[in-house]
């Protein structure tokens, strides 16, 4: 883009994850654009503020999750939904993009199009359509004019059910693989000595509280059945370490918890295979060639309402991304420390299980490959181009 005309940015997003996405896509905005043109304006957080945004209220306003949680935050976050759209139409953006978190942005999205059409809009973040609600992906070409995926697999979803002109811009994940795919020496799962086993029991409160007991009775039932040795490591994020040392203080094998970023990654460096809450961490585990056990459970009255809405062959991203069901995975009353304990076993050694799983996790490099550029550099060139159309579009 060539014109020398301010630009009046607007980014909205929904959650931490959304807020860390923002971040990287106003830098390289920024390196592509130039940072003096820019003006940001919308709701994120504190990675966002740091590169320039500030924030129409702060994010835990209406960062919830779960149906429970948000039926009790609904007053709250339908007021927000007013208030963003309100401010989005009286600043009048050149665009608004949108990040993850639809039951939040996509509202705003919707009040901003019906008032204000000709304010562009990207999605950056595809809703799940491909695993629930799928008649969502029509519903959203009347509002989004572009959608960023995360997911190799996400473009042909959205053109098989109708969706908004879709381009798979990379995850970010594939910028910081070198921090936690391990270096030559770092992990030999053949060597003699204890066996290095990450537990991740997820990165919400009720992930933690509904697996954590299910999980320490998993360890113990393979402490006595394995022949081999292992130590445990839980990398905690830092508002569950209290509750995650108090949830492990009676296992029978005593974890190492460990905080902050470097150390898990230099964990999952380290690890020979890994017992998981389902979430973005199996794509990590993935990544880092980690063999896994996948686990989830939610509320009886969510496992009411989703289990007949759910379409998706896997809950696991590393195998919808694989396209096989390759990591082995229990949900809800499959999830108990029997079958657990019975799936992590042939992990921990020479079996055709683990070679299994290391020779499928292999392929997810060619398969989330973008080229040379990086994820936020590909999404920032994306709304470059719908910039340009539509600068373009009123020129003409």
């Amino acid at each position: 883009m060539t014109d020398t005309k301010p630009l009046n940015i607007w980014i909205v997003s929904g959650e931490e994850s959304g807020d860390q996405l923002g971040a990287k896509l106003m830098r390289a905005l920024k390196a592509r654009l130039g940072a003096e043109r820019l003006r940001f304006g919308g709701v994120g957080g504190h990675a966002m503020e740091a590169e320039g945004q500030k924030s129409l209220f702060p994010l835990e306003d209406i960062a919830v999750m779960g149906i429970v949680a948000v039926i009790a935050r609904l007053p709250t976050v339908l007021n927000r939904i007013r208030l963003t759209a309100d401010a989005v139409v009286a600043a009048n953006p050149d665009i608004l993009i949108i990040i993850d978190s639809p039951d939040f942005t996509h509202r705003v999205a919707k009040a901003v199009r019906k008032r204000a059409p000709h304010i562009p809009v990207v999605d950056y973040v595809s809703p799940s359509v491909w695993a629930w609600r799928p008649g969502r992906a029509a519903k959203m070409r009347a509002y989004v004019d572009h959608l960023l995926a995360l997911l190799p697999f996400e473009p042909d979803a959205h053109k098989r059910l109708g969706g908004p002109p879709t381009t798979y811009v990379g995850h970010p994940l594939i910028e910081r693989v070198k921090e936690f795919r391990p270096v030559e020496g770092e992990r030999d799962s053949s060597k003699d000595g204890p066996v290095n086993l990450l537990v991740l029991p997820g990165s919400r409160r009720s992930e933690v509280s509904r697996l954590l007991d299910t999980f320490g009775e998993a360890l113990k039932l393979l402490q006595q059945r394995s022949a081999r040795t292992f130590e445990v490591t839980i990398p905690a994020v830092p508002h569950l370490v209290h509750a995650i040392r108090e949830g492990t203080a009676s296992w029978s094998v005593k974890p190492r918890i460990v905080e902050g970023e470097a150390a898990k990654w230099q964990a999952f460096r380290s690890a020979d295979a890994a017992l998981a809450a389902s979430g973005t961490v199996t794509l990590e585990l993935g990544l880092s060639g980690i063999p896994m056990v996948v686990a989830y459970k939610v509320s009886w009255i969510e496992a009411l309402i989703l289990r007949p809405l759910i379409k998706a062959q896997s809950i696991v991203l590393t195998n919808l991304v694989l396209g096989e069901n390759a990591i082995p995975e229990f949900i809800q009353e499959d999830c108990t420390p029997e079958t657990l304990a019975a799936a992590v076993m042939p992990l921990l050694s020479d079996t055709p299980e683990r070679h299994a799983q290391e020779a499928a996790l292999q392929r997810l490099d060619e398969l989330m490959r973008i080229g040379d550029e990086m994820p936020s550099e590909r999404a920032a060139r994306i709304v470059d181009e719908v910039l340009e159309e539509g600068r373009s579009a009123f020129r003409g």
